[in-house]
Formats: structure tokens, sequence, C-alpha cells
């Protein structure tokens, strides 16, 4: 488990949600975590190179700009998993990727910016891997707002 001091528990906790609409973004909330802008976003970028954080920007709807997101899965021969995730990671329209103890053992969410978008990705990623991509439609949209206190 990665180590971070309480600065880094700060920054977590104070960039989940709220952030600030304003020409000067980082240095507003630097000031408030009393740091300087260049410090928060070496950290930032620090929190992600450690994996620490694995993404940090906005969540946008991508279906109100019409755009399509699925869940995905794939079930992947142990001996190849650190292969296909490479695979499937280094596609743009991969957002998310998840190891699961299950017969389709990889599950990813892609997000394309359009409908059409998202079937060419499947096809792409099925060339790459040889393996079925068993896509997962949305039936109905939940709002859960999850913070997580560092």
């Amino acid at each position: 488990m990665a180590e971070i001091d309480d600065l880094d528990r700060r920054i977590i906790n104070a960039l989940q949600g709220g952030f600030p609409l304003v020409d000067e973004p980082y240095r507003e909330v630097a000031e408030t975590l009393g740091i300087t802008e260049g410090e928060l976003i070496r950290r930032l970028e620090d929190l992600l190179a450690r994996r620490v954080l694995t993404r940090f920007g906005p969540m946008f709807q991508v279906e109100a700009m019409g755009g399509a997101f699925v869940l995905a899965a794939l079930a992947v021969p142990e001996a190849r998993f650190d292969e296909v995730t490479l695979l499937v990671n280094s596609l743009p329209e991969v957002a998310h990727n998840y190891r699961r103890e299950h017969a389709l053992n990889m599950w990813f969410v892609l997000a394309t910016e359009t409908p059409q978008g998202i079937g060419d990705a499947v096809a792409r990623i099925e060339s790459l891997t040889g393996l079925p991509v068993h896509a997962f439609p949305k039936e109905r949209e939940y709002f859960v707002e999850m913070k997580l206190a560092a």
C-alpha cells in the first residue's frame, strides 16, 4: 500500500468535489491548503505517478454530449492477464479497468464520442486480444456521490 502523508490526505479530501471554476483553480485550492500552486500540482503528479490516484479530472455525462459508454468484460486467461491489461488500457476509449474474481475477470468502461464508436472499440479490443468482449449497455442510471476520506 502506498504511503501518503497528512498533506497528501488533505489534498485528496479537498479535491473530491467542488473544484473551483475560476481562472486559477489550482492556486485557489493551494491557498486553502496553505501551500503554493506549484506544490499542489507537484503532489498531484506524484500521487498519480505512484498510482495512489488513478485519475484526476472532471467527469462528464458522455451521452448528453452525443457519445456513449458501456460496461464491458473479458474472460482473460491468467497467463495473459498482464499482456491483455496493457492492450486494453492502451486504447483511449477505456476509462477504467478492474480485475475481478469471476469467469469474466477483466471489467472496464468504454466511452466514445459517438454511439457507433462503441462497436468500433469492441472490435478493436477483440482484434488486439483475440478474446470476445462482453458489452453491457446501461439500463438505468443512478447518481451515487461517493467521497473517500484519505
